[in-house]
């Protein structure tokens, strides 16, 4: 089987070869890629660990034009700058990407700055977005044997796209305080994925499209499942209903934390797939399965920890995984990406062991 079948087959419980065998869409953080590439020559781009081929978008959805990153302040240890998504935020300098930034500032305060945000960074115009060749470009995925993918990463979301509007204080307060607003920036949202998954499904079929919250912590939802369902599912329905209508089958939703109270609401809402199932946080792939059944597929939720301990607890975590891979509906993957205490050497060996067991 090729790597679009084989998903399809897992995804709908039918007889495959095996199991996908993937890796996290973002394995690593960087720190870890400069071990590894220190202990074994690995590099992100050209390392091949025989993997399925997933062809994963996750950039079209942003800001256009983005905002011109500028440095406000710097010193040996932080940098406080604009980012692309016009958030000023501090950082370290050094390795940025693996620690948390401190959020200072959002592009959007008040309804007339979210109402310019909107006009002037969120047009659906795929030739400012993916290039003017666009069409050519997608074309070219329409007799495909790999699987694609498109996630609207961070703006592609009821809760997470605005949080990085307004931040996520002002947002959780907006329920209570506008929720008119709100639900202008949530349908506002919505209309935007479906112009850009309308034009994008005229073109070429999809086989994932993904939305991304990020809306929990470890120890539950930032929001109620109560207000996830008034305000969140109703959209949620707007855009899979019209994108399943024009051939999307599978819709899959990042968000890290401990998410099993939203559950419900995501399902109801008529998504099929949810990842990463943090471990730390409390996620347990096998105990939402015996909960939700086939109802609910799942990528992750393999304890990342266990490639820090060693081979024997390596062999153990895929071992407790067995019969979810045997039942099908997921995809076994760690439960993010890759700190820097996981040794190469324990990667590699989780890697070949894990395709041995699928």
């Amino acid at each position: 089987m090729n790597a679009k079948e084989r998903f399809h087959a897992t995804m709908d419980y039918r007889p495959r070869d095996r199991a996908p065998f993937h890796e996290f869409p973002w394995p690593t953080w960087p720190e870890t890629v400069d071990r590894w590439a220190a202990e074994g020559g690995y590099h992100p781009d050209t390392t091949d660990f025989g993997c399925d081929r997933w062809l994963v978008t996750d950039s079209w959805f942003f800001p256009n034009p983005p905002f011109t990153r500028e440095v406000i302040s710097e010193d040996d240890t932080y940098v406080t700058y604009i980012d692309p998504q016009g958030i000023l935020m501090r950082e370290f300098r050094k390795n940025p990407l693996s620690s948390m930034p401190q959020f200072l500032k959002f592009p959007v305060e008040t309804r007339e700055d979210f109402r310019r945000f909107w006009r002037e960074r969120m047009q659906p115009d795929l030739a400012a977005r993916i290039g003017a060749d666009w069409r050519q470009q997608l074309a070219r995925h329409r007799d495909r044997d790999y699987l694609l993918v498109v996630l609207a990463d961070r703006w592609g979301g009821f809760f997470g796209s605005l949080r990085n509007l307004v931040g996520v204080e002002k947002l959780c307060m907006l329920f209570y305080d506008d929720p008119a607003w709100l639900e202008e920036m949530m349908e506002a949202d919505a209309d935007f994925l479906i112009a850009m998954l309308g034009q994008i499904l005229e073109v070429t079929s999809i086989d994932v499209f993904g939305f991304w919250e990020d809306m929990a912590y470890k120890a539950g939802p930032l929001i109620s499942p109560a207000q996830a369902r008034k305000f969140m599912l109703p959209r949620y329905r707007k855009v899979i209903d019209f994108a399943r209508s024009r051939g999307v089958k599978y819709f899959c939703l990042d968000s890290d934390g401990k998410v099993d109270l939203l559950v419900p609401v995501w399902l109801d809402a008529g998504i099929d797939i949810l990842y990463p199932f943090e471990v730390q946080a409390g996620m347990d792939v096998r105990a939402m399965r015996k909960k939700y059944g086939r109802n609910l597929r799942m990528w992750g939720g393999m304890d990342k920890r266990a490639l820090v301990a060693g081979e024997r607890e390596i062999d153990a975590e895929i071992d407790k995984h067995r019969p979810l891979i045997e039942d099908g509906g997921f995809v076994p993957m760690l439960d993010h990406s890759a700190p820097p205490d996981v040794p190469y050497r324990n990667y590699c060996y989780f890697m070949d062991r894990l395709l041995k067991a699928l």
